[in-house]
Order: C-alpha cells, then structure tokens, then sequence
C-alpha cells in the first residue's frame, strides 16, 4: 500500500508541475488582459471623456432609418421561433427592417410556425432552402444572402445593413438603431451579448452568465484595442454591404465558410484581412421599469441602466452545455487554427494563441484538479491510521513549484475578483457572489467539451467526412419573463 502511495506522489507530483506551469503562463496572460482594460479605463476618463461629449440616445433617434436586412438561421426551432419573431416586431424600435427566416424544405414544423406570425407589413419572409437538412449554419446564411438579393431585385431596394440573429435571441428595442448609425462608416458593429436572469441554483445555465460578462463587458473591448479586429459572435453583429461584397468577391461568392462550425468567427478575421473597419460597442441607456409585483405599495417603476445588446438562454443541462461549447472548441480552437493559421502580426497573433489556449487549459484544470485529489486522499489515510508511514510533503517549502504554485494562486485570485466584478456590473452581488463556486463547475464543462470536440475533429480527419449542424436545443422566454415595457427614454451622460 506505502509503495502505491509513494508512486501516486511521485506522478502528483509532476503532474502538479505541468499544470502549474500551463496555469502560471495563462495566467499571466489573463493579467495582460487586465492591464489593458484598466489602462484604457483610466485613459477614457482623462483624456477622451472630458474632450468629447458620449453617445446619447437622441443621437440614435436622429439619424434616418436605412433598410436593415436579419438574417435568422432556423432548422429544427418550432418550439422557440414564433415567439422570438412575434417579441421582435413588437419590440424593435425601428420600422425600416425585415426579417429573413432560413428553412429547410425537410422541417415543416419550423415552416408553419414561421408563417403563423402575422406581422401585417411584410416584415417576415420565409425563405427555404433548395436541399433538405441539416446542412450547416453557414450554408443557410448564403442561402439566406440568396434570397435576399432575390427581394432586393423584386422590391428594387438594397440593404445598407445586414444582421445576423438567432432563433432564441431577445433583442434590446435599441440594438438595430445603433447599426443604423454607425453602417456604413464601421463596416462590422458587433454588440453586447449577454445570458438572460436565471435562478441562482442553476449553474450549469449560470456559467454562461459569468462567461459571457467578462467576455463582453472586458474581454472584447481589450481586443478591439489591441488588434483593431473582432471575432463576430453570430448573433448581434451587424455587417456592411460593402463588407459582404467585398468578402463575397474573395470568396468564389460565398461570404459564410461552409468548411467552420463557427462562421462568424471566420468572417471577423477575413474582415480584417480586407482592412474592413470592425467595432466593438458598449451603449448603456436609463429607463424607467415598471415593476410587475410592487408589494403591497401597488404599481411601481425603479431606474435602470440597460446595457443594449443581445440576450438569450443559453443551455441548461451538463449534456446540452458540452455539446455547444465543443462546437465553439472546435469551430474556433481547431477549424480556426486550420483555416486561419497564425499571421505576421504580434497583436493578432496574441489573440490567436488567446482562442486557442483552452485546448490546453481546459485539459490541465483536470489535471490539477487530480493532484488536489491525491493530496486529500493521503492525508485522509494518514488521518485515519496516525500509525502509518507519513510520507514527505507533495511540495516543498521554498522550492520552485512552492513559489510557482503562490504565483498561480495570487493570479487565480485576480482572476476570480475580475469575474466577479463583471459579473456584478450586470447581474447584481448575489450572482457576482456565485461566480467564484461555479468556476469549478465551468472547468468540468470546458473539459468535457474540449474532449469531445478533439474527438469529433479528429474523426474528420480520418474519414474526411464534413461535420453537420449539431445545434442546441434553445429556449425563449415565456411573456412573464421578458423586460417589461419601458416607460421612459432618456439618454445618459
């Protein structure tokens, strides 16, 4: 049993090293990241917001309205997408849009229930694919871009701003306002988006929330810096039709790359590639809320600042949550690392290694997680038998893996401060609170994903055979749980 015991340490303990090492290295990057934000953060406040005036509300308001195409992918989404149609066009604050739903011939369900929304000014259009599916998503976004020159053609008008959604999407009254105003002079506008409320007790929904908050309340807003080029996230990003021309004119007239599970990230880097200007907007905007259950007061309102972007529900279940997160790996880790490669300059460069990392990270959290393991385990053991041999300590003080694992936890806790401060900004205290246990959670799920998408990857490789649309089943909001209508529009300073 001693001997099992002392070769278990001995293994700990090299694994102990790797991972400390993998994690040391990340972290230091993270850190870079946070830097950056702070600096710019103190940057804005001395030098660009006391010369130039912020963006205001009224400014939205001002400018003329251009037609906006959307673009909504939908195969198997009868569950979800009368609904996200019927809140969209009662919500949007905007008239001169249509919205362009892609089915496929084999999906009838999604058929009816897309043309059982009454909308009365031809704002939905159907549009159905030539072959039945499930192809893949950016195979029906160019079909989509088919049909929507066909409209054109038909109704002799031509879209200034094409945007892409998604079946689950709730969208802020503002979002098509703020492309109107910055298309055609940026030429992608990519926005905020963000999990929906959920209950504190569901973590594996919940690290979506904290995710995505540092994600695009931080994350995003350091790589605009830094690269000057953003990764689209598919949803809420809106692109010129000078960018999709000229995209279209490099690419044999298929804008969408049909061979990535996530096309959006792939169009962000050829963009840049063109020297297409991309923009990463954070517009928060001051409301008047009514309150549906006030008290005993009766009817009530409360101020709110509203972030304007996207929002939706993300999966609920360990299962759901591996399978979206191991496309998102392997669209963007392993398909995008074949793709894209690796360019000439340092900051993309940077940001590449950044989305490519959690191959590795999302690997080594097991392994530390094994060494914790192992180290509980024996001093259980030597708890409960005082008489055994004591074997010596798994790390030495004053050694280089003492020092490299002060290091890693003095940058976990950065790291953990730095999540639980975005998460608050969006989601109040309790769910900044939470973030810190669901972070143990958030690991499992990255590690099950990673595996299955080198699995995945892998086996295409070997049988070359292409990769279907494995999409998620998606949940919308029931009307309860939907924001309230707002009661008054001001802009904020």
């Amino acid at each position: 049993m001693s001997d099992i015991i002392a070769y278990t340490l001995v293994v700990a303990m090299g694994l102990g090293a790797v991972a400390g090492v993998v994690f040391a290295l990340s972290g230091v990057d993270d850190l870079i990241i946070d830097v950056c934000y702070l600096g710019r953060a103190l940057y804005r406040s001395l030098f660009i917001l006391r010369r130039y005036p912020p963006l205001r509300e009224q400014d939205l308001l001002e400018r003329a309205e251009q037609p906006i195409a959307v673009m909504i992918p939908a195969w198997d989404e009868s569950a979800v997408i009368r609904r996200m149609l019927q809140n969209t066009l009662a919500s949007i604050d905007y008239s001169n849009y249509v919205l362009f739903v892609g089915t496929y011939p084999n999906d009838e369900p999604t058929q009816r229930e897309v043309d059982l929304v009454k909308d009365g000014g031809g704002k939905v259009v159907r549009i159905t694919l030539p072959h039945p599916g499930p192809t893949n998503k950016a195979d029906c976004l160019n079909w989509l871009l088919t049909g929507i020159r066909k409209y054109e053609a038909r109704q002799q008008i031509q879209f200034q701003a094409f945007v892409m959604q998604d079946c689950e999407d709730v969208i802020h009254p503002l979002c098509y306002r703020l492309f109107n105003l910055l298309i055609p002079r940026k030429d992608m506008v990519q926005l905020p988006v963000l999990s929906l409320p959920r209950p504190w007790h569901e973590f594996t929904g919940c690290h979506y929330l904290d995710e995505f908050s540092q994600l695009h309340y931080k994350d995003l807003v350091v790589r605009e810096l830094l690269d000057r080029s953003l990764p689209a996230a598919g949803v809420g990003v809106a692109f010129s039709r000078r960018a999709l021309t000229a995209v279209a004119r490099e690419n044999h007239n298929e804008v969408f790359s049909t061979g990535s599970l996530t096309e959006d990230y792939d169009l962000g880097y050829r963009l840049k590639r063109l020297g297409m200007r991309q923009v990463f907007v954070k517009f928060q905007v001051e409301r008047l809320r009514s309150i549906r259950n006030p008290g005993p007061g009766g009817p009530g309102t409360r101020r709110v600042r509203e972030l304007v972007g996207v929002r939706e529900y993300f999966p609920s279940t360990f299962r759901a949550a591996v399978r979206q997160k191991s496309r998102w790996v392997m669209g963007i880790a392993l398909q995008g690392w074949a793709h894209i490669g690796w360019t000439r300059g340092f900051c993309a460069n940077y940001m590449l290694y950044r989305d490519r990392k959690a191959l590795v990270t999302n690997l080594a959290t097991l392994l530390g997680y094994l060494v914790v393991l192992v180290v509980v385990g024996v001093w259980t053991v030597q708890w409960l038998q005082p008489e055994s041999y004591h074997f010596p300590p798994l790390v030495v003080r004053g050694s280089p893996l003492w020092y490299l694992l002060i290091v890693n936890f003095v940058l976990l806790s950065l790291r953990v401060m730095q999540r639980a401060y975005c998460v608050g900004r969006l989601y109040g205290p309790l769910q900044a609170l939470l973030s810190l246990p669901r972070m143990v959670w958030a690991n499992a799920i990255n590690f099950a994903a990673t595996v299955r998408a080198i699995r995945i990857y892998c086996r295409y490789l070997r049988t070359g055979k292409a990769i279907a649309w494995d999409k998620t089943s998606h949940q919308y909001p029931s009307f309860d749980e939907l924001p309230a209508p707002r009661l008054v529009r001001e802009g904020i300073d």
